[in-house]
């Protein structure tokens, strides 16, 4: 079993902070992807058309094979959050003067905050729009977890090596050509998917048919530099939990603020981050005499 002293573990720590020491500036690259937005594979949501029956949630949970929520009692529990085993689900809005039901996951954002705030890329955009975890570059700081505007990653708390988890919008479906389980599962139409053009036109298409039926605005389309993962609704959207975004990028903002002094920090809690995650995962640290 391979031990680290703490001394060697101060060492580790301290290249780190001299690392981070000796940058400034650091350019801002961006988490698009190379293609086009509307060629990427994406869904759109209606919740006017939504029965809340969860089939989304059961088909995601059976398809990437997560933990059945359980509750106290240990017996099968609804989630009402994402969590680590539950990675999409419908919660019910209720208002003073109407009801909703709004679909939860990773909105799969044409430029993802997660991925440009994260300091090991275990976050990447994939060519095909789904925004893609490698648990095997992650060192567990969670940055994701801040900088996602949705509060969308979910950290493996109870285990003991943890990772994130989140909707991977099924990419080993979409490279097959198949899309994505929860759509496929719907049983009302609710959610459709396709490309991400295309479904933009088909939200537009229901606004100028239906302009009573719907709040005039396709989330997603442009909000936080747009998403993939589209909704129409009959209530305003700051009411379903969706954050209100400008049309601007969402990394672009946190890149300006944090382009001098965030990447020190960064780089630096980095080499601490991955020591501590080698120490756990080969056997912990020693004492020196």
């Amino acid at each position: 079993m391979t031990t680290m002293s703490r001394r060697n573990f101060l060492k580790v720590v301290g290249a780190g902070i001299a690392a981070s020491a000796s940058l400034s500036v650091v350019k801002n690259v961006s988490a698009a992807g190379n293609g086009d937005p509307n060629n990427y594979v994406g869904m759109l949501y209606d919740a006017t058309i939504c029965v809340g029956c969860n089939a989304c949630t059961n088909a995601c949970r059976q398809w990437n094979n997560t933990t059945p929520e359980l509750d106290a009692e240990g017996l099968h529990d609804e989630p009402l959050e994402l969590s680590a085993d539950t990675w999409t689900l419908i919660q019910l809005y209720e208002g003073p003067d109407e009801t909703s039901f709004v679909k939860r996951q990773c909105m799969h954002c044409v430029d993802p905050a997660c991925v440009s705030g994260c300091p090991v890329q275990a976050l990447q955009k994939s060519a095909e729009g789904p925004v893609t975890y490698d648990p095997k570059r992650c060192i567990g700081c969670r940055y994701c977890m801040y900088t996602c505007p949705y509060h969308v990653p979910r950290f493996q708390w109870k285990a003991v090596i943890p990772v994130v988890s989140k909707c991977t919008l099924c990419v080993d479906r979409v490279k097959d050509g198949k899309g994505s389980a929860c759509a496929e599962r719907c049983p009302t139409g609710a959610l459709i998917w396709g490309k991400r053009g295309d479904l933009v036109a088909e939200a537009e298409k229901r606004l100028a048919a239906e302009p009573g039926r719907y709040v005039n605005h396709v989330y997603g389309k442009d909000d936080g530099g747009g998403t993939s993962v589209l909704y129409l609704s009959h209530v305003p959207f700051e009411k379903l939990g969706l954050p209100i975004l400008k049309d601007e990028p969402v990394p672009h903002i946190s890149e300006r603020t944090g382009e001098i002094f965030l990447p020190g920090i960064l780089i630096g809690g980095t080499v601490a981050l991955a020591a501590a995650r080698v120490i756990v995962k080969n056997g912990g640290m020693e004492d020196e005499a």
